[in-house]
Order: C-alpha cells, then sequence, then structure tokens
C-alpha cells in the first residue's frame, strides 16, 4: 500500500469518538441563545423601538433612519456582550454560498484612542464590491459599485467573535445579484395572491405564509483519507472508485445504529444548531454507507433557508472538531445512493389553517382543493423551470439514478386525492368533496394500539410529490441554496393563482354563484393539467416513454434545460409576479451556464492529472514487475511448466497495457475537447461543449482506471479505495 494511503488509512481506523462538553442545561435553555431574537429585542432596545421593529417585521412598515440608530445600539450592546468583535452583513450570492465582509466596532474617539461604535446606517446598508461576485454581465469590472441592505425579517446572530446581519444583494442599477432578494419577492407575492384566494372561504385572512423544512443529506468521510484524495479535495466527489464488495445491497445502513464518532459529530453539530436557533429535529444514517441526514422543524420559508445556508457552514467547522470532512456533492461516490435536499413546502395562514391540509366537511375541503389543485396546474405550465431550478452540474449526477427522481417533473397525488379529482374532472359537484380522515388499522396485536393511516401513501420515485399536509420537492440536490427552488415554485403558484382568481371573479360577474365558479374552474384547471400526475414508479424506463408522449419536459441535457428560465412563459410569470426582469434572468443564466463549465473543467483537469500523474505511473509499474516474474520464471523454469504461470502473466500484461493506452489517449482527448470548447465565446454554447464532448470522456478514462484497480497490486495503488472511504468507523 502506498506510504500515503496507508498512513491514511491507519489514522482513520485508529481514531476514537470526540468527547462532546455538552452543555449542563436543556436545549430549550440555550436556545437561540447566539440570536437577536424577539427576547432580544425586547431586552436591549427601548419600548418605543421594539415596537416599531416588530410592527416592521410582521406588517411590512418602513422603519426609520432614527429608529435603525436605536436598533443598531442595542444589537451592538447585545453583540459586545457576548463577546463578539466584529459585524458583517451575510448575503446569498449567486455561488450556492454564502459571503461575508468583517468590520471591527471601532472609530477613533478624536482623542488617540478609539470607541466601540455601530450605526443604523451600518446596520442598514454596506458596499460589496458587485463586480467581483458572479453577475452574469450586469456589472463591469469598472462598475464595482453594489449594496447589501438588512433583511429585518432574518433576525442577527453572532458565529464565533462575528455579529452576522442577514442581507439582500444588489446592483448599483438595482438588479438582484443573490438569492435572497428574488426570494423575498416571490414569496410576497404568493402570500398575497394566496390570500386574495383564501377570502373566498374565510374573508378573516390577512396573510399567507410559505413554510419551508428541508432534510440535509451529507455524508461523512475521515479528514485523512479526505486528505489523500485529491479529487475529493477539489471537487467533492471521487472521479475514480470501483464499487466495494459490500456497499448498501444488504440495505443494513438506512435507520441503523449510528456509529460513536458520528453520534458525537451530530451531538455537537446539534448543541451549535440550537444555539443559533436551527430547530434541528431528527438525525438518522441515510441509505448508503457513511451516509446521515439532519432535518429541522419547519419553518417561514425565508427563515428556514437562511437556515439551512447556516447549517451547512456550520457542519463542515463541527466535522474538523470531530476529524471528518462533510461531503455535500450530491453524488460523491459511484455506485450507492447520492443526497439530496428534500424541500417540504407548505402554505398556511394567519388564521392557523395549513392550505393543503385536508377538511372535515365537503366545504372545507373546498378550499384544500382549490389550493392542491392550483399547484397542481402550476407545477404542469412550469415543469421544465422547476427542473431548471434544481439543475446543476452537481445534482445531473443524482438525478435519474436509482435512488433519485428522474429530470422528469411530475406530481404524486395518492389513490384519494387523485380520485377525488377524477370525479371533480368530470362533473363540478360538490359531492366529489367528501373525503377520508385517518383511518384505523387494527393488527390483532395486543400489544400494538391502533394505527392511524394516512389518506395518501408516499411515493419516494416522485419528483414533487402531496405528503398529506405538503408538497416534498424531492428533486432539490444537497449542496444548492433551497432559494433557487422555492423562487421558481413559489413564483409560479402565485402567479397561477392570480390567473384563478380573475378567472373565478370573471365568471362570478357573468352570474354564477361562487361557489360554482370556483368548482367550474377547478374543473378546467384539472382536465387541463392531468398529464403532470404520475402515481406509479418513476424509476423505470416505460415512464420516461410516457412522460415524452404526455407532453413533459424530459431534457437531460443540464445546460439546455437552463434555457426553460428564457423561454416566454417564464419571462412572462416572473415579471408578473415582480420577481425577476428579463435582464436579471438573463444575467442569472449567464451565471449557470459559466459556473457549470468551469465545474465540469475542474473536474476535466484534476481526472486528467490524476490519471497521467499517478495510476498510469503505478500501473505501468506493476506491469513491469509483472513482466520481470515472466522474464524469470521463463529464465529458472522449463518451458513446459513455465507456459502456464507466464501466460496467465501475460494475459494481465495485456489487459492493463490495453487500459494504460485507453487512459493516455482518451485524457488528450479530454484535453482537445477543453482546448476547443475554451475557445467559444458564448457561455450557452461554451457549457453545451462542455457537457457533450468534455463530460463523456471523464465517463469513460474513469471506465479504464476503475478496471485497472483491480488488477492492480493493492499495496500500490495510491488512493484510498471505496472500502476504506465508506466504511471507516
Amino acid at each position: 500500500m502506498s506510504t500515503l494511503r496507508f498512513k491514511a488509512v491507519k489514522e482513520a481506523y485508529n481514531r476514537k469518538a470526540v468527547i462532546v462538553d455538552e452543555p449542563l442545561e436543556r436545549p430549550s435553555e440555550y436556545y437561540s441563545r447566539n440570536v437577536f431574537n424577539r427576547e432580544k429585542m425586547f431586552k436591549y432596545l427601548p419600548k418605543k423601538t421594539y415596537d416599531a421593529l416588530v410592527n416592521a417585521i410582521d406588517n411590512g412598515t418602513p422603519l426609520s433612519r432614527d429608529l435603525a440608530d436605536s436598533v443598531a445600539a442595542g444589537m451592538k450592546k447585545w453583540a459586545l456582550e457576548m463577546g463578539a468583535t466584529h459585524y458583517t452583513h451575510w448575503f446569498h450570492p449567486l455561488t450556492d454560498g454564502t459571503a461575508e465582509k468583517h468590520d471591527t466596532f471601532i472609530e477613533h474617539d478624536g482623542k488617540g484612542g478609539i470607541v466601540e461604535t455601530f450605526s443604523g446606517k451600518l446596520l442598514i446598508q454596506q458596499e460589496p464590491d458587485a463586480s467581483s461576485f458572479p453577475n452574469g454581465g450586469i456589472r463591469n469590472t469598472f462598475e464595482a459599485r453594489g449594496y447589501s441592505a438588512w433583511d429585518i425579517s432574518s433576525p442577527a446572530f453572532i458565529v464565533d467573535k462575528t455579529l452576522c446581519i442577514p442581507t439582500i444583494f444588489i446592483s448599483y442599477t438595482g438588479e438582484s445579484l443573490d438569492y435572497k432578494t428574488p426570494l423575498l419577492k416571490a414569496l410576497n407575492s404568493v402570500g398575497k395572491a394566496a390570500a386574495a384566494v383564501c377570502r373566498y372561504f374565510d374573508p378573516d385572512v390577512k396573510k399567507v405564509f410559505a413554510y419551508l423544512g428541508w432534510e440535509q443529506e451529507y455524508f461523512l468521510v475521515d479528514e485523512s483519507l479526505y486528505a489523500a484524495r485529491p479529487d475529493l479535495l477539489l471537487t467533492g466527489r471521487t472521479l475514480m472508485g470501483h464499487d466495494s464488495a459490500k456497499n448498501q445491497q444488504l440495505e443494513d445502513h438506512y435507520f441503523g445504529a449510528i456509529p460513536s464518532r458520528v453520534e458525537a459529530f451530530m451531538r455537537d453539530l446539534e448543541i451549535e444548531c440550537h444555539k443559533l436557533g436551527i430547530p434541528a429535529k431528527t438525525r438518522h444514517n441515510e441509505v448508503a454507507p457513511n451516509q446521515f441526514e439532519l432535518a429541522p422543524i419547519f419553518e417561514e420559508a425565508n427563515l428556514a433557508n437562511d437556515h439551512n445556508l447556516l447549517l451547512m457552514s456550520v457542519m463542515k467547522e463541527v466535522a474538523r472538531r470531530h476529524n471528518f470532512r462533510v461531503l455535500l456533492h450530491e453524488k460523491p461516490f459511484k455506485g450507492v445512493n447520492g443526497s439530496g435536499k428534500h424541500n417540504n413546502w407548505s402554505l398556511g395562514t394567519d388564521t392557523g389553517v395549513l392550505l393543503f391540509a385536508p377538511g372535515k366537511t365537503p366545504e372545507e375541503n373546498l378550499q384544500f382543493i382549490t389550493f392542491v389543485v392550483n399547484v397542481m396546474a402550476a407545477v404542469h405550465k412550469h415543469n421544465g423551470l422547476l427542473k431548471a431550478s434544481i439543475s446543476s452540474a452537481t445534482n445531473a449526477h443524482r438525478l435519474g439514478a436509482n435512488e433519485a427522481p428522474p429530470a422528469i417533473i411530475s406530481i404524486f397525488m395518492g389513490k384519494q386525492i387523485s380520485e377525488i379529482l377524477s370525479k371533480l374532472a368530470e362533473s363540478f359537484s360538490e359531492d366529489a368533496l367528501n373525503m377520508a380522515g385517518k383511518l384505523g388499522l387494527k393488527l390483532d396485536v395486543a400489544q400494538i394500539p391502533e394505527i392511524l393511516i394516512d389518506n395518501t401513501d408516499r411515493n419516494r420515485t416522485s419528483p414533487f410529490a402531496f405528503t398529506g399536509n405538503r408538497f416534498e420537492f424531492r428533486a432539490v440536490g444537497s449542496s444548492a441554496n433551497c432559494a433557487s427552488a422555492m423562487i421558481a415554485l413559489n413564483a409560479a403558484v402565485a402567479s397561477q393563482l392570480q390567473d384563478f382568481k380573475k378567472e373565478v371573479d370573471d365568471r362570478i360577474k357573468s352570474g354564477h354563484k361562487q361557489v360554482d365558479a370556483i368548482l367550474m374552474v377547478l374543473k378546467d384547471l384539472i382536465n387541463g393539467s392531468k398529464n403532470i400526475c404520475f402515481d406509479g414508479n418513476g424509476y423505470s424506463e416505460e415512464w420516461k416513454e410516457e412522460a415524452a408522449k404526455r407532453g413533459l419536459d424530459c431534457e437531460t441535457s443540464v445546460p439546455l434545460i437552463f434555457d426553460r428560465y428564457l423561454s416566454d412563459d417564464s419571462v412572462k410569470m416572473f415579471a408578473d409576479v415582480n420577481v425577476f426582469t428579463r435582464l436579471e434572468l438573463e444575467a442569472r443564466n449567464e451565471v449557470k451556464w459559466e459556473i457549470y463549465t468551469k465545474k465540469i473543467q475542474i473536474e476535466a483537469r484534476v481526472l486528467g492529472d490524476l490519471a497521467i500523474n499517478h495510476i498510469v505511473p503505478v500501473a505501468t509499474r506493476y506491469q513491469s514487475l509483472l513482466l520481470d516474474n515472466v522474464f524469470k520464471i521463463k529464465s529458472l523454469f522449463p518451458a513446459e511448466k513455465s507456459e502456464i504461470i507466464a501466460n496467465q502473466d501475460m494475459e494481465v500484461i495485456e489487459k492493463i497495457a490495453k487500459h494504460l493506452i485507453a487512459i493516455k489517449e482518451k485524457v488528450q482527448k479530454m484535453v482537445d475537447a477543453r482546448k476547443v470548447a475554451n475557445k467559444i465565446e458564448s457561455e450557452r454554447e461554451k457549457a453545451i461543449a462542455y457537457h457533450d464532448t468534455v463530460a463523456p470522456l471523464m465517463d469513460e478514462i474513469r471506465y479504464h482506471i476503475d478496471k485497472l484497480e483491480l488488477m492492480v497490486d493493492n499495496e500500490m495503488w495510491p488512493l484510498p479505495k471505496y472500502r476504506e472511504l465508506l466504511f471507516i468507523r
């Protein structure tokens, strides 16, 4: 075994769980300790300032500069008492990560010293360099001005010694350069559109909120093994590696006992999450070895998204304390499940009603069905856009595999809802709205109480599934910013609800009763969008053929999928709900194409380096040893005895030679393909070239390297193997 690999494996096997000094308090006592929440606001702000800030958060009323100074003073006092030395505007540029620039709380005091200060001006607005972040050509290098502005709806928090203030990020000319700005616009639009429809059923509804509950899947790899794999280090995934003899085929890892090292990490992570107000609730082993999941309690979508981005940062830091590295790539290991981030999405009113929860009477169920059908119609109309919102170079490896939905958006409704929709499609009678609640299931086992059965099953092969009182957008990738999917979904539903209300109002004006008008429009929507509903096996090849016949978007090339953002329907929809202008959409697509190209480019460079400078020399050395062995055998033994042994070695030598020749030829071909693609000026065409001409060669090169891994002496192989990466405890 190579020295580096041997050392890495030895360190990994000898690690013990890191003992976590858990707080003496219960989680409820330290929860949100590092968050400037309403409890801290009430304590540190004057009564007038507190009331004005809460009113601004809850009702969207403007906050004056004077009051901002007062908020800043209270926030600074709290932060300094917590030991903070710096503050930063924390925003979400178009990189799927977060950005921050730290400043200290100091200014000259005019007497040769300094004083800690923090004004409302500094709280409300900062000026990051807008040309140094991805902007799709909106800003030139010589046009650097951009602004970050305080998002009052998401509370400030402290990480280490820095006060972090959630903000939006826009250009000097007003275009959004981040994910938070359009997310807030989409949430505002869907809230207004949904509230208007809700008032058909309850005039007291003033607001509707979008909620999000994400499920973060991830892999853990021992730090020493991670450091010995340049591909993991530089790309987040293994660009080569043969399947382990044992991987997930026994299905023994899912929900299994959590390894002690991992459990120590999870406990530490939960403590840090709770201090930051992230409501981490669930933890468990996932399907693949060394794969795990963390899920929180549902929150308002904007805050939930902030918390997910914060979690991804925190979990990386906590993992280092436990000698782990977190892998958030959607497919870090070939042959085992990849990682998603299921986005559980729902809408609820300020009167406490969940709009996707069935009622007990036909009257209550009419509102439920109204919103379910409008979501169905929105997803049908914009299924290509929703696919584009979750597409990336990394998620492309996961989608369509056996553990993830295909790159086709469909909706699973479940038997009961599907039957109701079929009845409504035939007529618009209220009788079709009778729904059974949860039914009892008795197992005739005295020790087991009655089990309540939901009105819908779950379909894990569906990319967008109704799961009882919410929709689960399962196609979102584990490394993604949830905002990308949430912007598209909420904007599409907002647009559909606006259209629905207009059609209903038009029918009411023409003389129809309100209930009849609603049912008539629902019938049309069901019949017009039924092709999006599919309750079967989304993994099957038959479904792909059927989806194409139904007219659903079946494109699999990520660069081409991004085109859906610029379709006439998408541009009009985003403009109608005031989320994106055409210029912003064009700029974002430029960024998406550029990021796609760069990720494939980096992977190709890393693979080429590993193939030529690591794998080929080792395989050649082993081949030489075999040749030397053949020569010695023929020299020492009679021909009739040596022939059998020598021939066996010669077969291996010839196979190695074929793989080495193929690797060298294909690496050169890949380099040439990159050179051609790099000369293309159009970001879209360049991304397409990388997808069509570079990426396929990477799979071919990997095939030959993985074959060599099975042939070359284990002691000589330079990189940690899957059995070592995936089964370290």
